[in-house]
């Protein structure tokens, strides 16, 4: 009896179950979560909200704060109940002999096995259930009586007294087996809805996976890519730097061998004038004069010694290996795997789309806002409406990479457009149209630009230079900041489907310039 009173007050006096994430209302009654959102839904639009249990009325939609230890409590009661419930549930009557129970009778609040069913079947015409042991949940708690109906408006269930009398009297009340049916057919349309949210949520789950599976893929092929490169760099470099120090040894063999030449040289001379100066000595000794005045060899001439210049390392000679063993050890690097290259032609302005308020440096390299109009040709290829200008040169596939630099005043874009983007008129601005992309600083604001889309951007400090990566087929336009370390500002993806030419506006002073040349990626 105990259980079964705790039963009755944890259980929600909407659906009398025990609660499932119960939430409590200001007024300090609580209910299930489900429940209570779902009476709130019927009670939208009337102004008024109001606690289906004590009927305390809000302006508006009370929040529901989760009630964790009530959630607790039922917890830690339902998986008593479980356990008890796991044993059979036996026949009321059969004392003696315990026997298990086919039905429970509502009215009488007992349980029967077949014989018992049968006599209980030729008496009485009650309401009969699968077996339990819980009566209290089927029957008004208030009216002691069955639950018969049910009240959309309180969103509660009720016995034949509650619709007559009491809170619930002039409500519209239904049979519980009508609103069952609608109420699952409401479940089954939910379920519907949920059931496709789930399987679309799955899918997104899936892909967000596979893509970080691929991410984690290519990571894995970029590092083995990487270090592959740079042993294969230091082992270049160990091969370079043999053949360098190669050049030197053979110089200094060189040089050494010379000195050891002229040494040997000079030894082989200093002993023929040892042997004479002996002989010359021996004479100066002698008494004879006549030995002495008929010697030949003493007045015979020497052969000066001459200090022989001896060759020097060739210092420049070492450079030129080195510098040699460098510039190829690149070029070898970028042949074998695959970096960028030089483009064949400059990223160069042009000056026929250039507006009048646009000056082009004699290079054709750098575009700044001149202030004032100037007098040009008029042509259709010129921007009019604002202070724009493209390059010569498109992209219509491959890979390519390119660095602009900007100044640090006025308004600036730095993107790419279509040639067919407008000349003239309030869209025909860079990013203002679904023809061009760009990286834009307004009032002191990055942002990102695409189709008058503008997207906040926030580097870590002042842009002075970017760079520009193209990825054609891929539909990919990356923009960096060129700093220490490098940063990753944007990226577009989309198809592109004309050719790509680099484009540039100036506002209030601003200036741009191309400062490195268009490198392309190598497949």
């Amino acid at each position: 009896m105990a259980l079964t009173a705790l039963g009755d007050e944890l259980s929600c006096s909407i659906c009398l179950n025990l609660y499932t994430e119960p939430v409590s209302l200001r007024c300090g009654h609580n209910f299930c979560r489900d429940c209570i959102v779902t009476a709130l839904d019927t009670q939208e639009g009337s102004g008024v909200y109001s606690c289906p249990e004590c009927r305390e009325e809000y302006v508006e939609r009370p929040t529901l704060e989760k009630n964790r230890k009530l959630c607790n409590i039922v917890d830690n009661f339902r998986s008593t109940q479980q356990k008890k419930e796991k044993s059979e549930i036996l026949c009321t009557y059969c004392v003696d002999s315990p026997v298990g129970a086919v039905k429970s009778c509502l009215h009488c609040e007992n349980s029967m096995c077949d014989k018992h069913l049968t006599a209980h079947n030729k008496t009485m015409d009650h309401v009969l259930i699968e077996p339990t042991s819980s009566f209290s949940s089927k029957k008004c708690s208030i009216h002691k009586k069955l639950l018969e109906y049910y009240c959309s408006e309180d969103v509660v269930c009720l016995c034949v007294s509650c619709c007559l009398v009491g809170k619930h009297k002039g409500h519209e009340v239904e049979l519980l087996e009508e609103a069952l049916q609608k109420k699952k057919e409401k479940l089954r349309n939910i379920l519907e809805e949920r059931t496709i949210t789930k399987e679309t949520a799955e899918k997104y789950i899936k892909n967000l996976q596979d893509q970080k599976r691929k991410a984690q893929d290519k990571a894995d092929d970029e590092k083995k890519r990487v270090t592959a490169l740079f042993e294969d760099m230091r082992r270049q470099l160990e091969v370079q730097e043999q053949r360098v120090l190669s050049e030197i040894y053979r110089q200094v063999e060189e040089v050494s061998q010379s000195v050891n030449d002229l040494i040997k040289q000079l030894e082989i001379q200093k002993d023929e004038l040892s042997r004479k100066i002996g002989h010359i000595e021996k004479l100066c000794n002698m008494t004879d004069p006549i030995t002495v005045l008929q010697d030949q060899e003493s007045d015979t001439g020497d052969q000066n010694v001459e200090e022989s210049s001896v060759h020097n390392l060739d210092d420049f000679m070492i450079s030129l290996v080195l510098h040699k063993s460098i510039t190829g050890l690149i070029t070898n690097m970028q042949l074998k795997n695959n970096l960028y290259m030089q483009d064949g032609t400059d990223l160069i302005l042009d000056g026929k789309t250039a507006s009048n308020f646009v000056y082009l440096s004699d290079d054709l390299r750098t575009a700044s806002d001149s202030g004032t109009k100037m007098v040009k040709p008029k042509l259709p290829q010129r921007f009019i409406k604002y202070n724009q200008v493209m390059s010569v040169k498109s992209f219509s596939h491959g890979r390519h990479y390119w660095e602009v630099e900007v100044g640090d005043s006025g308004n600036w874009d730095v993107g790419v457009c279509y040639p067919s983007v407008e000349r003239d008129g309030e869209e025909s601005g860079i990013g203002l149209n679904n023809k061009s992309w760009s990286f834009c600083i307004d009032e002191n604001a990055y942002a990102s630009l695409h189709d008058s889309r503008k997207e906040p951007l926030y580097p870590e400090s002042p842009v002075q230079r970017l760079g520009l990566y193209l990825d054609y087929e891929g539909g990919r336009l990356s923009f960096y900041q060129l700093s220490d370390p490098i940063r990753h500002l944007h990226t577009f993806t989309t198809t592109f489907t004309e050719p790509l030419h680099a484009a540039f506006f100036l506002f209030e002073g601003a200036w741009v310039k191309l400062v490195s040349p268009v490198f392309s990626i190598k497949p």
